[in-house]
């Protein structure tokens, strides 16, 4: 099959990358950056599985800025495109997405299109009614950044919303693709759009209760580590995602929740709020807990949510940077992957000895091997090492 993939990030890339194994896959990019390192074989995301797939394996891929090119014999088009929330509308700004659903079914009114761009609850269900007959559907990814390409090869779910045969053949060539044998379900499209959203706010949930669990611990001056053993030995709970932090952030988290909660406005609800709440609270306490160092210069540990990612947009230790230089306090960066002297307002250091040398605290939202010389200077909440 002739798959065209809108957006070479990492959910585009993750699926492009996996189908192109099996059908002729052309990724529609606006990057010229991104499309010559896709068509030199090179990832232009942090990924290893990723980088791995594109530089050894038989793929028949290849990326192109031409819509001509895209979509002039696509059999299938999936859309891969960013909707970042939007403060002012309070919801997704899904501007991209329907931009790519009028250029593919312009070039073909009968081209099945799969969104699996994070849309809100409702949102497919209105494209359906400005295209009428169109098959357009809505099918959420649940992958991780950093491990995207894997996280579909070895998919937890496959969620299709489409119970026609349109979305069955999707949903069976995801399936056909993954490594795993993968549990199949096909929804109604709000409900798709509801699971999606709903993952990723428990996911949320469960980071702002082990926060708040290790606010609890600091202040009542409690090891935070053995609260945690003690709690997640609990099969009901168990003993992964515990790993405290400076709040929960990146590509989707902070973005799912509040769109979460603008689906909720006329719907009563307390807790949706409290976790989209907490996160603010929780970079308050933690800000607060540096500035009771009285530092000159804090020093800010990399930028990026996670070991093995180059991805930093919304990460949670910018929200703790922008309350230090609230507070007047110098702040200097060390992230390897930044090429700028300067970020939001802070200088960027990547000469790793000297950042060690000036920085009076270290502020880690992860832990790193290259910081235990200057343990005495890191301040982190990080207890066991995992992302």
């Amino acid at each position: 099959m002739k798959v065209t993939v809108v957006g070479a990030g990492y959910v585009g890339l993750a699926n492009a990358v996996l189908l192109a194994r099996r059908h002729q896959v052309t990724i529609l990019e606006v990057d010229p950056v991104k499309v010559a390192a896709v068509n030199a074989r090179r990832s232009p995301i942090a990924d290893p599985e990723l980088e791995q797939a594109l530089a050894r394996d038989a793929l028949d891929l290849v990326a192109t800025e031409q819509l001509d090119v895209a979509y002039g014999d696509a059999a299938l088009v999936i859309v891969a495109t960013p909707t970042d929330y939007d403060p002012t509308t309070g919801y997704f700004d899904t501007g991209t997405v329907e931009a790519v659903i009028a250029q593919a079914l312009s070039a073909n009114p009968a081209l099945p299109i799969a969104i699996r761009s994070t849309v809100p609850v409702g949102f497919t269900e209105q494209v359906r009614a400005r295209y009428p007959g169109a098959a357009v559907f809505f099918s959420p990814e649940f992958l991780r950044e950093g491990s995207a390409l894997r996280d579909n090869e070895h998919p937890s779910r496959i969620v299709v919303g489409d119970r026609t045969e349109v979305g069955r053949e999707f949903a069976q060539m995801m399936a056909e693709a993954a490594l795993d044998e993968v549990p199949i379900l096909l929804t109604g499209s709000a409900e798709a759009e509801a699971i999606k959203l709903f993952a990723n706010t428990y996911l949320a949930l469960r980071v702002a209760f082990f926060n708040e669990l290790d606010t609890y611990a600091a202040v009542r001056d409690l090891s935070t580590a053995e609260i945690i053993d003690g709690v997640g030995l609990d099969p009901r709970i168990g003993r992964y995602y515990n790993n405290p932090s400076f709040g929960y952030g990146g590509y989707c988290l902070p973005k799912d929740t509040k769109q979460l909660l603008a689906n909720y406005h006329d719907v009563p609800q307390s807790l949706i709020s409290a976790v989209v709440e907490a996160n603010r609270t929780r970079k308050d306490f933690i800000a607060e807990e540096v500035l009771r160092r009285q530092p000159n210069t804090v020093g800010v540990y990399r930028l990026v949510m996670k070991a093995d990612s180059d991805n930093f947009r919304n990460s949670s230790i910018q929200g703790i940077m922008k309350r230090l230089l609230a507070k007047s306090v110098s702040v200097i960066v060390y992230e390897p992957t930044l090429r700028a002297e300067r970020f939001c307002h802070c200088e960027v250091v990547n000469d790793l000895a000297q950042f060690k040398a000036r920085a009076d605290v270290i502020v880690a939202n992860r832990m790193a091997p290259e910081l235990d010389d200057v343990v005495a200077k890191v301040y982190t909440r990080d207890q066991s090492g995992r992302n």
